[in-house]
């Protein structure tokens, strides 16, 4: 297994991971596919999300593979009036990754990033490495200090 850039920047910033390989279906990327096959629950894994706001610009949602990001509070705690997902075909350009395998860890730049507060119930979670079939698996508090996050209700409906 080859470090990713995102496992690199962890090791410079002295926070520890686990590099967590699995089989990936082109057909099905998502994390409740991803949890079946290493045998856990979807909440545990999360996904990440770019976002476009109105008046911010870009900045990144992190949330529980098993809930869906509500934009109008993405919109909300990121301070815009409104934010949409950024178009599939913009993500590589933007951060460096390909959908399925966007993690929030080195991206080209370092966005704004909110991290869904479900993430403080676990131990251990894991996000993208930076490319599909491989994720990291560390601590909740290790993560957002990685990505300097503001962590907030980023899923629960108004």
């Amino acid at each position: 297994m080859h470090k990713t850039n995102a496992a690199r920047l962890l090791d410079k910033a002295k926070i520890p991971y686990e590099l967590i390989s699995y089989e990936v279906d082109e057909n099905d990327l998502s994390a409740t596919h991803l949890a079946e096959q290493l045998g856990m629950s979807a909440g545990c894994i999360f996904k990440t999300i770019l976002l476009r706001g109105d008046r911010q610009g870009v900045f990144v949602a992190v949330v529980p593979g098993d809930r869906e990001v509500n934009l109008k509070r993405a919109a909300a705690v990121s301070g815009n009036k409104k934010a949409e997902p950024v178009a599939v075909k913009e993500l590589l350009g933007l951060t460096g990754y390909i959908r399925g395998g966007c993690s929030p860890v080195g991206m080209k730049k370092q966005y704004p990033t909110f991290i869904d507060e479900h993430i403080l119930q676990y131990e251990q979670v894991y996000v993208s490495a930076g490319q599909r079939g491989l994720q990291l698996k560390l601590r909740p508090q290790d993560l957002i200090s990685a990505v300097s996050a503001l962590v907030c209700n980023l899923t629960e409906v108004e």
